[in-house]
C-alpha cells in the first residue's frame, strides 16, 4: 500500500467539482446518435465498450452527484493502482459510477476545457486534461477497455475507452470521476 499523506487536505477536506449527472432514458442506439449529433469522437477502445453487449444502458432516467479528484486528494501523494483508489474512495463514502455515466457525463459536460500536453512523458499515464470515469470493470480480459475518460484535443471532444491492468500505478495528477454513494 502506498502511503497516505498527512500534511495535505484529501477529500472531504480539499475544494472538489461536484456536478448533477441525468443519465438512463435512451436506448444504445439512441445514446450512440446522440454522440454522433454532438460530434463526439470515439477511439477505438471507446467504440469497443460502448458497442460491446456487457455495456448496458438503463431505461430509467436518474440523477447521479459525481465528485472530481485527483489521486492526490485522495491522499496518494507517489500514485496508487486502480484496486487503491477505488478501496479508498469507498472508505471516503464515494463509489464507482455505472459504466453509462461516460457517455452521458460526455453529452452534458460540452465545455470541458483543452489542456495542452505537458513536456513530461505520459506514456503510462493518463493525458492531460482528462479526466476518467472511476467505474467497475465489464471484464477481467487484459485486451478489453477498463472504462471512458473524457477529453477535448484541439477543440475537439473526445469519449475515449482506457487499457489498464492491475499494476498500473496511477499519477497524484490523474482526475477520476467518483460518484457519492
Amino acid at each position: 500500500m502506498r502511503r497516505l499523506i498527512e500534511d495535505e487536505k484529501i477529500y472531504p477536506d480539499c475544494s472538489v467539482e461536484i456536478r448533477t449527472v441525468d443519465i438512463g432514458g435512451l436506448t444504445k442506439p439512441q445514446l450512440i446518435q446522440k454522440l454522433d449529433q454532438y460530434s463526439i469522437s470515439l477511439n477505438k477502445y471507446g467504440e469497443q465498450l460502448l458497442h460491446d453487449e456487457r455495456f448496458i444502458v438503463s431505461s430509467t432516467k436518474k440523477s447521479l452527484q459525481t465528485v472530481e479528484l485527483t489521486v492526490r486528494q485522495l491522499g496518494f501523494s507517489d500514485g496508487a493502482t486502480t484496486f487503491e483508489l477505488f478501496r479508498r474512495a469507498n472508505d471516503l463514502g464515494l463509489e464507482c459510477c455505472p459504466v453509462e455515466l461516460g457517455p452521458y457525463l460526455r453529452l452534458q459536460y460540452l465545455d470541458q476545457p483543452e489542456i495542452g500536453s505537458t513536456n513530461i512523458s505520459e506514456e503510462k499515464k493518463a493525458p492531460s486534461g482528462s479526466l476518467t470515469i472511476a467505474s467497475e470493470v465489464l471484464t477481467e480480459d487484459i485486451d478489453f477497455p477498463k472504462g471512458f475518460y473524457l477529453r477535448r484535443i484541439n477543440d475537439k471532444l473526445w469519449l475515449r475507452g482506457y487499457l489498464a491492468d492491475h499494476l498500473h500505478i496511477w499519477s497524484p495528477h490523474d482526475r477520476f470521476i467518483f460518484c457519492r454513494a
